[in-house]
């Protein structure tokens, strides 16, 4: 076992403290706000593509090239909060997500969205992690008479979708009524993640760096748990494959085949998803982890054949249930595999272990929409989201058999 001193300071005998839940809100608002400046080019995409001249494939590109910047923030520094503390981390990722909106801002043209995207990624990247370990801690502190409370992991789990869902409905009001769509979005969000950095500054430090005689390992895992990470991280891939499908293709998919043009529509399937992901959770979070697993089963492969009838015969309503659908069973699969991997993780090394279980579901989110846009070229859009519909189906299945196991 891990010696006790590595593991961040808490005191189940302490009083409550208002400093540390101070803290905790701030995190929390935080978080959202990142995550939703992460979706807020959505429903702008077909916007961006005929201002800079590129189609549908760059577009998922575009979006999937986020990617990148989470992996290098998550692999690379991600599980530093472990060592030097959470909020000299969490701080840096809110500026490097407002200095991704000052380019989005200045730099017009293709090279300029794509460098704002990786930086962009940069920013989540070191922002998850950290958020979803430091929650916990400051809860903990914050009301130490709660010991193993399931309140953090379902407060993270639902700014994490929540955030996601309002920036696609955010960016769609603005696109639709507001001045200059592609540039009063991120002027706001940049300077929202600037103040939300001077107020993080605020929040208590929760790991003592000087109690740290060993350096914790970045990837730990308890004994016995390597199977159940694997079936945790390959739920996370398939959840967050769906999010990248409707986050990067919604807009498209509403305009091209649905034929409508409104910005405002164009917000509303990933906004849908991601609500209806974060509504999820707040209903039945509370529920153990099975109950949730069978729940998410249940609705994620009727979500996405709603999707599929939806192209096949175009109604607006029935995508956007398909949507809302898919994003329900989605979130709750995403909740219990979040929870499976800070279970799985040594005390030492959560915010190592949940980079790299952030790592795998963002590759999901660009992977899968770029793998559809190359197969609808050559089948077109209706055959292939039937394919990609059983087979994501399928995936679930599978990797729920494999966390059992």
């Amino acid at each position: 076992m891990p010696p006790a001193c590595q593991t961040p300071v808490r005191s189940p005998t302490a009083a409550p403290s208002r400093r540390h839940a101070w803290g905790f809100w701030v995190v929390a608002v935080a978080f959202a706000t990142l995550m939703a400046f992460g979706t807020l080019p959505t429903p702008l995409w077909p916007m961006f593509a005929a201002r800079d001249h590129f189609g549908a494939t760059m577009v998922t590109v575009a979006f999937a090239v986020m990617v990148l910047g989470i992996s290098v923030g998550f692999l690379s520094l991600g599980h530093l909060s472990d060592r030097v503390g959470r909020r000299v981390v969490l701080v840096p990722a809110l500026l490097t997500s407002a200095t991704a909106a000052l380019l989005l801002t200045v730099w017009h043209g293709l090279a300029g969205l794509l460098v704002a995207r990786v930086v962009t990624g940069l920013g989540a990247g070191l922002m998850a992690s950290t958020a979803t370990a430091y929650l916990d801690d400051l809860y903990a502190r914050a009301h130490p008479d709660r010991p193993g409370s399931a309140t953090p992991g379902l407060v993270a789990a639902v700014v994490n979708l929540g955030g996601l869902a309002i920036g696609p409905l955010l960016a769609g009001v603005l696109g639709q009524w507001g001045p200059a769509p592609l540039t009063t979005p991120f002027v706001l969000a940049g300077t929202a993640l600037a103040v939300l950095a001077a107020l993080a500054a605020t929040a208590p430090e929760t790991v003592d760096r000087r109690a740290l005689r060993d350096r914790p390992r970045r990837f730990g895992l308890r004994d016995g748990a390597r199977a159940a990470f694997a079936g945790a991280a390959g739920t996370g891939f398939l959840a967050f494959a769906v999010m990248g499908f409707f986050a990067a293709l919604g807009a498209v998919m509403i305009r091209d085949v649905l034929g409508m043009s409104s910005v405002f529509v164009a917000g509303m399937a990933p906004f849908a998803l991601f609500a209806a992901s974060a509504v999820a959770q707040l209903a039945l979070g509370r529920l153990p982890a099975r109950r949730l697993v069978a729940v998410g089963l249940a609705l994620y492969p009727v979500g996405l054949a709603l999707t599929a009838v939806a192209l096949f015969r175009p109604v607006l309503a029935v995508f956007l249930a398909g949507a809302a659908v898919t994003g329900a069973g989605a979130g709750l699969l995403f909740k219990a595999a979040v929870g499976e991997s800070v279970e799985a993780a040594r005390p030492e090394s959560r915010a190592g272990v949940l980079a790299v279980f952030f790592v795998i579901s963002y590759v999901g989110t660009g992977l899968v929409p770029v793998a559809f846009s190359l197969a609808s070229h050559a089948w077109g859009p209706r055959p292939t989201v039937v394919a990609f519909a059983v087979a994501l189906s399928a995936g679930a299945v599978l990797t729920t058999r494999l966390r059992r196991g």
